[in-house]
């Protein structure tokens, strides 16, 4: 017996497509693409780890798209009912809330945030830090050259630090 989803779709070729076909599989209800944000390429991830990563019968398409370069989608072959219920199920809940692990997106993004900040010059760091305390009126006098030197993790619990931190994560 085949199961039937009730929150994924089954593939339909979009208007003015060129590819290969997928009309025996659902689509997981999650991609991404060059331009996602870390919260639909933390859902991806996750939904694929869920599903027990790739497989003959969980498959990520990848696609060229002329919009945003490319597209990766999970397709779920029509007789894997255990991953059908899995992303049946995954899906339903994220129509209450949109994430699916919020210690893998959080990671993901305090990752990011570090890698791009540790990547920065000293020079940019402090002048990130000097546009950061422009928006406080009574912060004007704060030394932020101490910011140059600093690794994400060693930011300071101060006005300025947290300010720069939500900034790189936002």
């Amino acid at each position: 017996m085949i199961y039937q989803p009730g929150n994924l779709q089954r593939w339909k070729p979009p208007k003015c497509y060129v590819g290969a076909e997928w009309k025996d599989y659902f689509s997981a209800g999650v991609g991404q693409s060059r331009d996602s944000d870390t919260l639909e390429r933390s859902n991806f991830a996750c939904m694929l780890e869920s599903l027990g990563g790739e497989s003959e019968t969980v498959i990520v398409v990848r696609e060229s798209h002329s919009a945003v370069g490319w597209v990766e989608w999970i397709a779920i072959h029509e007789t894997d009912a255990k991953a059908l219920q899995a992303a049946d199920k995954i899906k339903g809940a994220l129509a209450d809330y949109p994430v699916i692990n919020e210690s893998h997106w959080s990671e993901l993004e305090w990752n990011e945030a570090a890698d791009y900040w540790d990547s920065l010059s000293p020079r940019d760091k402090v002048r990130m830090a000097i546009d950061v305390r422009s928006r406080y009126h009574w912060l004007q006098k704060e030394p932020v050259w101490q910011y140059g030197r600093r690794s994400y993790s060693d930011l300071p619990d101060t006005t300025i630090g947290r300010a720069l931190e939500e900034s790189l994560r936002g």
